[in-house]
């Protein structure tokens, strides 16, 4: 089996975004995992209009051309970590308009998360995690919670948060969690796919 792709979805686009620096962080520590391949997925990349199809993927491809190129991107990962900010007790608009284009793509692979704000993006997570089982998505119990005086400190006082070192248990708590499930549901989709090629020839 083929080394499990994880992609690293930046969740803001924002100029003066934190998202930045704790992706930066983040690859850092998932160096050293070398069981699995990670790439940085940043939304300003795709710059997706509001969502606009006259049909819902599940039915139909998308039309646009970035949301094409941002279907085929989804669609090469194995698991993902969305890191993610907190906008008014919620996820940033422009993830949920992302998510709304290839909501079909996430299906039986896993979901972590990284966030950052005032309470650690808890609610932004647990909005996600929401969203994440109606894609019919794993969503892990682990995640990570940059929030309080960590927030602060490198938000407005220039702290780095390779300063922050207590943080980094639970990135591999998570990434312990990620990495079982991933190759779990891998094998899983793999074991499937006979049956689904099947139904597709009506045999």
């Amino acid at each position: 089996m083929s080394k499990p792709k994880i992609g690293i979805i930046l969740s803001t686009t924002r100029e003066g975004r934190l998202a930045a620096k704790v992706a930066d962080w983040l690859l850092e520590i998932v160096a050293a995992r070398k069981h699995l391949a990670f790439e940085l997925v940043d939304l300003r990349d795709y710059p997706l209009p509001f969502f606009d199809e006259p049909k819902s993927p599940l039915w139909e491809p998308a039309k646009n051309n970035v949301a094409q190129r941002w279907t085929r991107k989804v669609e090469s990962f194995d698991g993902y970590v969305f890191v993610t900010a907190e906008y008014n007790f919620g996820i940033p608009a422009v993830l949920k308009n992302a998510i709304d284009y290839v909501a079909h793509v996430f299906a039986r692979k896993p979901a972590a998360y990284v966030g950052y704000g005032g309470v650690g993006a808890a609610r932004a997570i647990e909005q996600l995690r929401l969203i994440n089982i109606a894609q019919r998505m794993a969503p892990l119990n682990s995640a990570v919670h940059i929030g309080g005086a960590d927030f602060v400190d490198v938000l407005l006082h220039g702290k780095s948060l390779a300063e922050k070192p207590h943080l980094v248990p639970s990135v591999n708590a998570m990434l312990d969690e990620l990495a079982w499930w991933t190759q779990a549901l891998m094998q899983a989709r793999a074991a499937d796919a006979p049956a689904l090629l099947r139904t597709a020839r009506g045999a």
